[in-house]
């Protein structure tokens, strides 16, 4: 979502870094670009004249006009206040003293809330164990009930429903009793949404809300509709007590306007983020992470938290014992390709490393070219796998007639496999194969 942005920052930046010395016009330059990748990016006119106007006043202020290393510290403001423009720090739901824990999701038609709230109860049970339960309160739109049991149940959560005829507040109230007889730790109500904002909708969201009494109202913001999600926020906030946002589509093409200004615009903060369509693709938004792969530094943090969670500690330890062993073969390699897949799209993982996503960026790194691989892989015979010395002329072109790609494609997977073995016999310690390097290498054409 943020690439453009990235991409416009970093360039502003890495000529700030390069100068031995700044003066206040080169300063001044710098934020005429922050300022134009901002506005480009759909922020808030208001928020972009407020961040620039503050990392100008404290550049200044930090006497490092005529200092040895100023790039840096203009790069370190930028980077504290891009943190504070997303939130400052993380925030949490506010769970209850007794439960259920009731959350009421508010927002438009087709912002993703029925798909958000699956999401959350599978947030919720992975992190916490939670017994959540969902309360089906869109009667409107149709196949929303039939939508949010299909998506409760990939959740593992339990889904409160009475069909279409019956009032929404009714339900809610009903499903909180539910939710305590069965004794739900969190109840997530999820209500009907509108194309816009219109005074029926309102009142609707205002009973429910005053039935059940949340301890957390949320408003899910469909990324894409840049600054147009930040007017949405403010007029739900009218109405209700917000207590922060779910953000939706932030893996779409959205330029990162709604996410720089929700914040600063409603003082509500972005609590979720939704980076997928699987119902694992959702996580909490840190700010200070966002900030850093904004500029560059990567996101190590959640880059091992998504292993942690999609990797068995059994499949990696079996790895590692093959690793130290030299016996490291394809199929093993197409073990972890698969292991890949359940962390996310490869340039989403390539933003995490530092440094990473920039440099191979015009290698055209894409998931086309894990396909490509695991294409060639599977085209081969348990044999050539174990064995790929034994692939031949004529074996190459029957996997590559098989798998759709080209004979070189599958020479030059032979040949980056064979040089990676050679390097993992080498090493003292198991470490997985370069798969950034292996990746550019398929990516060529």
């Amino acid at each position: 979502m943020f690439d453009a942005l990235s991409e416009r920052l970093q360039s502003t930046l890495d000529g700030v870094r390069q100068r031995g010395t700044l003066t206040e016009g080169d300063i001044d330059d710098a934020m005429r670009e922050v300022r134009l990748a901002l506005l480009e990016a759909d922020v808030n006119l208001k928020v972009v004249r407020s961040f620039t106007s503050k990392v100008k006043e404290r550049a200044l202020g930090a006497e490092i006009i005529g200092s040895l290393n100023p790039g840096q510290q203009v790069i370190g403001i930028v980077h504290e206040e891009l943190v504070e423009l997303l939130g400052g720090e993380s925030e949490e739901l506010k769970f209850a003293g007794r439960p259920p824990t009731v959350i009421l999701l508010a927002g438009l038609q087709g912002s993703g809330k029925t798909t958000a709230a699956a999401k959350l109860a599978h947030l919720l049970k992975e992190e916490h164990g939670s017994s959540v339960a969902l309360a089906a309160c869109d009667i409107y739109r149709p196949a929303a009930i039939d939508q949010l049991v299909t998506m409760g149940e990939r959740a593992g959560a339990t889904v409160y429903q009475r069909g279409i005829d019956v009032d929404p507040v009714t339900i809610a109230t009903w499903a909180l009793e539910e939710a305590r007889k069965n004794g739900k730790d969190v109840l997530i109500v999820d209500t009907a949404g509108r194309l816009s904002i219109d005074e029926e909708l309102m009142d609707e969201l205002k009973r429910i809300s005053a039935a059940v009494q949340p301890d957390d109202t949320v408003l899910v913001v469909d990324a894409m509709t840049g600054q147009d999600a930040v007017n949405v926020a403010e007029n739900f906030g009218a109405a209700v007590q917000l207590d922060g946002v779910i953000m939706t589509k932030l893996d779409g093409d959205a330029r990162g306007g709604a996410a720089l200004s929700v914040k600063q615009i409603t003082g509500k903060p972005i609590l979720f983020a939704s980076t997928g369509e699987k119902i694992p693709d959702f996580e909490r938004f840190h700010p200070d992470r966002m900030a850093q792969r904004l500029l560059g530094m990567g996101d190590v943090l959640s880059l091992i938290e998504q292993a942690e969670r999609n990797i068995e500690e059994e499949e990696a330890r079996a790895l590692e014992k093959k690793l130290r062993k030299g016996e490291f073969t394809l199929e093993d390699f197409l073990s972890q390709i698969k292991m890949m897949r359940r962390m996310g799209p490869l340039s989403s993982l390539l933003g995490m490393i530092p440094g990473l996503g920039k440099q191979l960026k015009d290698a055209k790194v894409d998931d086309s070219a894990v396909n490509r691989i695991e294409a060639i892989i599977l085209s081969m015979t348990p044999h050539e796998r174990r064995d790929p010395k034994i692939i031949n002329g004529s074996r190459k072109r029957r996997i590559a007639a098989g798998s759709g790609t080209s004979i070189q494609e599958v020479g030059r997977l032979l040949t980056q496999f064979e040089q990676m073995r050679k390097v993992m016999k080498q090493m003292s310690r198991g470490k997985g194969p370069d798969m950034g390097a292996l990746m550019q290498q398929m990516g060529r054409r």
